[in-house]
């Protein structure tokens, strides 16, 4: 098991792991948190080589996917960079990429009733205003969860707040900070339920977010 200690904070550099194989040819990952070797709750960054391919395989509990970098594709479409992905449980797919991408990938990780199929181009969706200078991109909800994007203005300074269900962050762009540290583009946080943080900015920052999802 890696990172399957829901009471820890956990901050990771991605930028500075190193990818790891895959059982699929020329598809490297950087795991974050894994319950087993390759079935259960997995959070990763998953890298598709031009070309790269996985068999059909199943979600019994679900997958969701930002799409990072490149085209991501299935059956069902091609995904550029920044889009977002939610395939339900008992969903499947044959993945591939034609020339090569970067996800944030999560995976058995839905309440079996979330049954919502969800494709959000975030390039063409509005952004709505939020508390101070935030600007929001709702992704989805599900009861206690929330998922979004939030662009922070230079010089941002948000209020200090609890996270009832947890919190998770991947910053995308810029660099996040709060009184516990600086993250640069491409660290993963996790954070646990009624964990406390007064996050800010110097720089425009945008991070992918999830709150409300972890145990109590």
């Amino acid at each position: 098991m890696l990172n399957m200690d829901f009471s820890e904070r956990i901050v990771i550099d991605t930028s500075k792991q190193d990818w790891v194989s895959s059982p699929a040819g020329g598809v490297v990952r950087k795991p974050l948190a894994r319950e087993e070797a390759e079935r259960g709750h997995a959070t990763s960054i998953v890298r598709y080589e031009p070309g790269a391919s996985f068999q059909r395989h199943e979600h019994p509990q679900g997958e969701e996917i930002l799409v990072l970098e490149g085209v991501f594709s299935d059956e069902n479409g091609d995904y550029p960079a920044g889009t977002y992905i939610r395939n339900p449980p008992g969903s499947g797919h044959a993945p591939f990429s034609k020339e090569g991408c970067t996800l944030l990938v999560k995976l058995h990780q839905f309440d079996h009733r979330d049954t919502s199929a969800v494709r959000i181009d975030t390039n063409k969706a509005s952004w709505l205003p939020g508390i101070g200078g935030l600007q929001v991109m709702p992704l989805h909800e599900f009861e206690h969860e929330h998922v979004a994007l939030v662009k922070w203005p230079a010089n941002e300074v948000f209020q200090p707040h609890r996270h009832f269900g947890g919190e998770e962050i991947f910053v995308l762009n810029g660099e996040f900070c709060d009184e516990h540290g600086r993250y640069p583009a491409g660290t993963w946080i996790r954070s646990p339920h009624l964990s406390q943080h007064h996050p800010f900015v110097d720089q425009e920052t945008v991070i992918w977010v999830k709150t409300g999802h972890l145990p109590v």
